[in-house]
C-alpha cells in the first residue's frame, strides 16, 4: 500500500530527503527548480527524492497551471504518532514527533493546505464517510449534515444532542463519489467573504482509495488548528473506514505505557 510505514521510515533515513523535507518547513508549496536552488544537486536527482517522498506520501503535489507545487503532508507522521510514539514514549523516536510537529507548522506559513491519505476502500464508501452524517459522527465527533446538491447549505453539527452547528457553509460543487467542494465559516459569518473552501478529491488508487483533501483561504487564527486538525481527522478516518473502529477504540491508542 502507497505511503506505509516501512515506506516513510526509509524516506526519513536519507539526509538529502530529510534536507528537502527542512526546505519545505521553511516555506511550503515549492516548484521542483525552487527546491533544487542551492542544493547543489541535478533537477533529476533531486526529482528522485521527491519521488520517494511522495511514495511514502510525506510530500503532496498540486499542479497550479503548468506549474507544480510540492507540499508537506503530516497525515504519515501523526499515524506513526498514534501508533508508536503515544504507545512507547521512547526517547529515539522523539524526533519523529518534532519533524511532524514542524511539518504541521510549516503548513500555516501557505494559504492552503494540501493532505493525502491511502484508504484501503472504495471510493464509494469513503464517500459515504464523509458525508453521512451518522458515520461523520462517529470518527469526526461532528456530524455533516446536508442533501450535497450544489447550491445546497450543510451543517458541521455537534453530537451532544443540541443541534449545535461549529461549522456551516455552502456546497459548490458535488460529483459523486470523486469530488466535493464546500464553504467552510462559522455561524453568523458571511458564507462567501468569511469562508474558506475545503475540497474533498476521491480516486481509485490500484484497489485502494486516495484522498485529497485541500483546504485554502484560511485566516491566519485559524491556520493553526487546520493543521493539526485535518491530521487527526483523516487518520481517525481512514482507521473507521478501513476497521469501522476509530483510533481511540484500537488497542494501541488505549494503552499508553
Amino acid at each position: 500500500m502507497a505511503g506505509d510505514v516501512d515506506d516513510v521510515f526509509k524516506a526519513l533515513a536519507d539526509r538529502t530527503r530529510r534536507a528537502l523535507l527542512d526546505r519545505l518547513h521553511e516555506r511550503n508549496g515549492q516548484t521542483l527548480g525552487e527546491l533544487a536552488d542551492g542544493t547543489g544537486m541535478a533537477r533529476q536527482s533531486v526529482t528522485q527524492h521527491l519521488d520517494l517522498l511522495e511514495a511514502a506520501n510525506l510530500v503532496s503535489t498540486v499542479r497550479q497551471g503548468r506549474t507544480r507545487l510540492h507540499f508537506l503532508n503530516p497525515v504519515p507522521l501523526h499515524e506513526i504518532q498514534e501508533r508508536w510514539i503515544d504507545k512507547f514514549e521512547r526517547p529515539r523516536l522523539r524526533a519523529i514527533a518534532e519533524l511532524r510537529r514542524r511539518a504541521e507548522d510549516a503548513m500555516a506559513e501557505t494559504p492552503a493546505f494540501v493532505y493525502v491519505t491511502y484508504i484501503d476502500a472504495t471510493p464509494e464508501k469513503v464517500w459515504e464517510a464523509l458525508t453521512d452524517a451518522d458515520l461523520t459522527a462517529q470518527y469526526w465527533g461532528h456530524s455533516n449534515v446536508s442533501d450535497w446538491q450544489v447550491g445546497s447549505g450543510w451543517e458541521h453539527r455537534r453530537t451532544d444532542g443540541s443541534g449545535t452547528a461549529d461549522v456551516v457553509g455552502t456546497v459548490l460543487e458535488s460529483e459523486p463519489p470523486h469530488r466535493l467542494v464546500t464553504t467552510w465559516a462559522l455561524p453568523g459569518e458571511d458564507l462567501v467573504e468569511g469562508a474558506s473552501r475545503v475540497t474533498f478529491d476521491v480516486a481509485r488508487y490500484g484497489t485502494i482509495t486516495r484522498l485529497t483533501v485541500t483546504h485554502v483561504d484560511l485566516t491566519e487564527e485559524d491556520r493553526g488548528q487546520a493543521a493539526s486538525g485535518w491530521a487527526a481527522v483523516l487518520s481517525n478516518l481512514k482507521t473507521f473506514v478501513e476497521t469501522g473502529r476509530t483510533l481511540s477504540e484500537v488497542p494501541w491508542a488505549r494503552d499508553r505505557t
